[in-house]
């Protein structure tokens, strides 16, 4: 890889976006950000260098906006809603429908596979979304005062093995669980979701454990957490967030480990 002096990031929802932007820009790098109207937060533009709004399904624009900006990095930060593209309550352009009819399904690492090889096919190349994150990153041990006791390091390592053969198949990234048994596991409503289904099903005292795919691609769908997971842990009354160290981008960092004292969680990488 050249020194990378400029790139686009495709911003869907979320504080990833943000992060990586203001990033990028402290090492001195420029950032074109094409905005997903449908995901991406408002005052996006605030933080880029030049922004773009690109509808979800128009292939062809965003193609289009790379090569006027003659980008040779691009980086996927964010979340963008998976169900939309499956109801089909999106107008996809041609080169959009192109790309799904290529694909054998629609998991994530198949789509966003796609969506890469389509993209080397103009010279741009998509990069670690952690490239400039390292520091981010979920650490070993326990990052809060509180620290899983016995009783809850079992249902971690219990939820570890499953959750990591559950990423193998491209299900989801996280699992709750209690007394050693699956109560919910993430699918495609996402973490906080599932977390708060949980709570719903079986009340306070869930572990939460989270982690990467087994052949995890850090060019996209990179397992994350931030503020908006511990609200739905608050929620949830779940005791526990157990991220697979080195693997989890932890958003807001510093300030979730901040909540989590206040709140008498527990955040410990395994």
């Amino acid at each position: 890889m050249n020194k990378i002096s400029e790139i686009a990031i495709i911003a869907g929802s979320g504080k990833f976006p943000f992060l990586l932007a203001k990033a990028a820009k402290s090492n001195g790098i420029r950032v074109i950000i094409l905005a997903i109207t449908s995901s991406a937060e408002k005052g996006i533009e605030k933080i880029a260098d030049k922004t773009y709004w690109v509808e979800l399904g128009q292939g062809k624009k965003l193609i289009e906006i790379l090569g006027k900006e003659k980008i040779e990095y691009a980086v996927m930060a964010g979340k963008v809603n998976k169900s939309t593209i499956i109801k089909q309550s999106i107008r996809l352009d041609e080169e959009a429908k192109n790309i799904l009819q290529r694909i054998k399904d629609k998991k994530d690492d198949t789509m966003l596979s796609a969506i890469a090889d389509r993209l080397k096919d103009f010279d741009i190349e998509l990069i670690d979304s952690t490239l400039f994150l390292k520091n981010f990153m979920s650490g070993k041990g326990p990052l809060t005062k509180k620290k899983p006791d016995q009783k809850q390091q079992q249902d971690i390592q219990f939820g570890f093995s499953i959750a990591k053969n559950m990423g193998a198949l491209d299900i989801g990234q996280s699992i709750i669980i209690k007394d050693k048994a699956v109560i919910a596991v993430e699918a495609i409503e996402g973490t906080d979701e599932a977390i708060i289904r949980a709570g719903g099903l079986v009340g306070k005292g869930t572990v939460i454990v989270k982690v990467s795919k087994p052949s995890q691609d850090m060019r996209f769908d990179v397992p994350t957490v931030g503020l908006e997971t511990l609200k739905a842990i608050k929620l949830s009354g779940a005791s526990v967030l157990a991220l697979e160290s080195g693997k989890v981008l932890m958003l807001e960092k510093e300030d979730m480990i901040k909540e989590a004292d206040k709140m008498g969680i527990c955040i410990t990488g395994i």
